[in-house]
């Protein structure tokens, strides 16, 4: 469509929309102009999720819930086994891409928007052939035959611009899948990174944390044959992985407390919501600084996926003009601050620092045996 590729040549920003649309309006008429060019904006933005982003249709609603390509194809893979699929609340499409490259995939959607992008999406792509988009309210009971196929199931976790928090504030409520076990035991959950614990107790699933480039993005519950441990954490790209197992799901309290050591290590967010830096500490033959912060120390470098690694200079217990007579003696002028478990803002501390040099240094922010201290680090 001409329209829209003089819209999409603008590379457009959601910021430059009115100056943008004027343009447009000067060869196309105006309500066409704003619909390409609303397009073009959500398929700029959508690059950073898929690699054929300039080919789909999109809401922006449905672009902000949709996973990244690269994170779908990852959970796509452990529908290896199954010879068809069904995607509940396929909204555009997004995990029906990934889960039809699998196995044939039926999408299940309400909204019939969405069902035609979906639909516009997939012969896009060429994936008519292995996915058909149809009409279904998941209120009621699913068309599709008891036990027939694995699905899956992302349910809307915002109305609007609100986000929903629990489980039941979803729509559908997570406490629908209660009906469709028993007849599909196979079933994957995409949930909120942040969601609550306490809510799955009655769900016997493992909980997968996955991150993507070390910033944490979704919790998945898999249920029935697609249950492989209780508890685990993914780090894409990879995948790297690490798990405990139903007989491991206590979580013993960490065998050695350390002041810092040469190195220091900072878990992936998936390792620490997985409730596996005890689990990490161990492999890495590493102690925790503090039982209840997710730092840890050693004598020895050992690089891993699950933790970023960094080298300390040095570290005493927090003390501002300690700190700022410290970093200007080794003429440090920038420094990145992290924390876990201090109440000081980084941008604040930066400010009352009033650092000037050419040296760069990060500074570490936490507790020692529950007394704050400050580490400071070079990257390795």
């Amino acid at each position: 469509m001409e329209v829209l590729a003089s819209a999409e040549a603008l590379e457009p920003r959601e910021a430059d929309f009115l100056v943008q649309f004027q343009t447009l309006t000067h060869c196309y008429p105006p309500e066409l102009a704003r619909v390409a060019l609303e397009v073009a904006i959500l398929r700029r933005e959508a690059r950073s999720k898929f690699p054929f982003a300039d080919r789909l249709f999109l809401t922006r609603e449905a672009l902000e819930q949709a996973s990244s390509f690269a994170i779908s194809s990852y959970r796509a893979e452990r529908y290896r086994p199954f010879t068809s699929l069904v995607d509940l609340g396929c909204s555009v499409g997004a995990d029906t891409f990934a889960l039809s490259k699998i196995a044939p995939t039926l999408g299940l959607e309400l909204d019939p928007v969405r069902l035609s992008m979906a639909s516009a999406n997939l012969r896009a792509l060429g994936l008519s052939d292995r996915a058909r988009p149809i009409q279904a309210d998941l209120l009621q009971p699913l068309p599709i035959q008891s036990g027939s196929a694995a699905l899956f199931f992302d349910p809307a976790r915002r109305s609007g611009h609100r986000r929903h928090f629990s489980v039941q504030q979803y729509h559908p409520p997570l406490s629908i899948i209660k009906g469709w076990l028993p007849d599909f035991p196979s079933l994957g959950v995409k949930t909120s990174p942040g969601v609550d614990l306490s809510e799955l107790t009655d769900y016997q699933a493992e909980v997968e944390f996955i991150s993507l480039h070390g910033e944490l993005k979704e919790a998945v519950l898999w249920f029935g044959a697609l249950k492989t441990a209780h508890r685990r954490a993914t780090i894409l790209p990879g995948p790297h992985q690490l798990a405990i197992n139903d007989n491991e799901r206590s979580s013993p309290a960490p065998e050695h407390i350390s002041e810092p050591k040469s190195y220091l290590y900072e878990p992936d967010p998936a390792i620490i919501r997985a409730g596996l830096v005890t689990g990490l500490a161990k492999m890495l033959d590493a102690s925790q600084i503090d039982p209840d912060i997710a730092y840890l120390t050693s004598g020895s470098a050992v690089p891993t996926p699950f933790a970023r690694l960094w080298t300390v200079m040095d570290w005493f217990p927090f003390q501002l003009k300690r700190l700022r007579a410290y970093l200007r003696q080794r003429d440090v002028g920038h420094v990145t601050v992290k924390k876990r478990g201090s109440p000081l803002e980084p941008d604040f501390l930066i400010h009352q620092l009033r650092l000037k040099g050419d040296q760069d240094r990060v500074l570490v922010l936490t507790h020692l045996r529950g007394e704050p201290i400050v580490i400071i680090c070079n990257g390795l």
